[in-house]
């Protein structure tokens, strides 16, 4: 009798659990829309994995990241608050308080194992426990972003924990070492060539690969991952001071070593290759232990393609068809691929051009685990995009707010597109900030090359109410 009593307890647990899908959210750092072969890369990159993982999957054509920048964009991903909202509005000192609701402490509510492993970055100054204390059950990486900035650096995080490391740095004493409340622990620097003995994405590789091991032996509690790779991003801290001469760190340049490139853009296209890597050990991983037809796996960006550390976002197209890149509010800086894989229930081989942005992931992961959310949201649930599904509900617009002092503002109200830049003081406004408008039609010029503000005021005048109510301070 306490045998059949044991029996369908588990059954009743893991039938439980399987009603909850297993997420897997991976997130590059700095990868441009045209970056992706199955979002018309040509010019070199290599993207085999993220290319199956659409063709067996959903790949959507008008997702839009958080902001144009790392950790306002990761906050609006997290929180679901877009960044007129949110608590981090730039990479500069903003927190986010343990009390707010963020993906990770939702789903550890319902249930689920909650882990990050790769970049936190969620603001600074942060304690070493901040993703802890976030709702992650387990994190190992880097928790500030200048941390992230050195492929190479003396320690990493885990669970709170300083985990020293085998690495040489010559630190940058010029940088801010906030980050790090004074340890000497600061991603900012150069490691000599002679002084690098662990690069750090593959300590992130080998931890994901447990994790997810770790979690096939426990079929009855479902899981979180979220795996925030560092790269394609540059070491800034590097640049030509690095002993390469240029800031694309790598332990070799793989395949591409014969390429006749600048060695800045052999080091980013093995970085892109290492990234795709990733993606498709993670679905090969799932499907061998078994987790496949209960996992939903979300590819995308934190924002467009950068041009630091000596690579130059043109030299593959990295933004495509589309106009910025990193720190632009066009649509080079802040449309993102992403990719929804999960066998047997998004339909193989199908495009969405569904808007959407990072704020939706929260509100989808509540649906999709069937967990009631109660806290604001400026986000809408895909689910039933995922599942091809009707009832999908659409935004009446997005937004961005970048910079300090109104800095750069961008509302999109499909296919129109706002985009409100403070350019500084003009004498004859007696030092008022001058504002330039842009507006373009999405649809029409994808390139954003036309600038139709004066044609259509009235729609400005409708986009500029659209920011100014959607917007409050920090």
């Amino acid at each position: 009798m306490k045998f059949r009593h044991l029996f369908l307890a588990l059954f009743a647990a893991v039938t439980q659990a399987m009603a909850k899908p297993n997420i897997v959210y991976i997130l590059a750092d700095d990868l441009g829309y045209g970056d992706v072969g199955c979002y018309g890369q040509k010019s070199g990159l290599k993207t085999p994995n993220i290319d199956r993982m659409a063709a067996e999957g959903m790949k959507f054509t008008r997702h839009y990241a958080g902001s144009t920048v790392c950790a306002p964009s990761r906050c609006v991903l997290m929180t679901g608050l877009h960044s007129g909202h949110g608590r981090v509005r730039g990479n500069d000192p903003w927190t986010i308080p343990d009390s707010d609701v963020t993906v990770p402490s939702l789903l550890k509510k319902a249930g689920y194992r909650t882990a990050c492993i790769g970049k936190f970055g969620l603001g600074k100054p942060l304690p070493l426990n901040d993703p802890e204390r976030k709702g992650f059950d387990e994190f190992y990486g880097y928790v500030g972003t200048s941390h992230a900035h050195n492929f190479y650096t003396k320690a990493i995080i885990q669970n709170g924990n300083i985990l020293p490391l085998n690495n040489t740095v010559i630190p940058n004493t010029q940088k801010e070492v906030a980050d790090y409340q004074g340890t000497d622990l600061i991603g900012t620097g150069v490691s000599p060539l002679d002084g690098r003995k662990q690069w750090v994405p593959e300590l992130c590789s080998k931890e994901t690969a447990r994790f997810l091991t770790d979690c096939a032996a426990q079929p009855e509690k479902p899981f979180f991952l979220y795996y925030a790779l560092n790269i394609p991003h540059t070491n800034n801290e590097a640049g030509k001071d690095s002993p390469l001469g240029h800031g694309m760190e790598c332990p070799d340049y793989g395949q591409f070593a014969e390429k006749d490139w600048p060695d800045a853009e052999k080091g980013f296209a093995q970085l892109v290759w290492y990234l795709d890597q990733e993606v498709g050990r993670v679905m090969d991983l799932l499907t061998q232990r078994g987790l496949a037809e209960n996992t939903l796996v979300l590819f995308s960006s934190d924002n467009g393609p950068h041009q630091e550390g000596g690579h130059k976002s043109d030299f593959f197209n990295s933004n495509g068809d589309f106009k910025g890149i990193k720190r632009d509010l066009t649509d080079g800086g802040v449309r993102v691929p992403l990719v929804a894989w999960w066998p047997g229930k998004v339909k193989a081989g199908t495009v969405s051009d569904h808007v959407s942005g990072f704020q939706d992931l929260l509100p989808t992961v509540a649906d999709l685990s069937d967990t009631k959310l109660t806290a604001e949201t400026d986000g809408l649930s895909l689910k039933p995009t995922l599942l091809g599904q009707e009832g999908q509900k659409q935004h009446s617009h997005l937004c961005w707010y970048f910079g300090e002092k109104g800095g750069k503002n961008a509302a999109l109200k499909w296919p129109w597109k706002l985009i409100q830049q403070n350019t500084g003081a003009d004498k004859k406004a007696k030092k008022k900030l001058k504002m330039t408008r842009e507006l373009y039609n999405l649809e029409k010029d994808i390139g954003e090359e036309t600038n139709l503000a004066t044609q259509h005021p009235e729609i400005v005048a409708e986009l500029e109410k659209l920011l100014k109510d959607s917007y409050r301070e920090p």
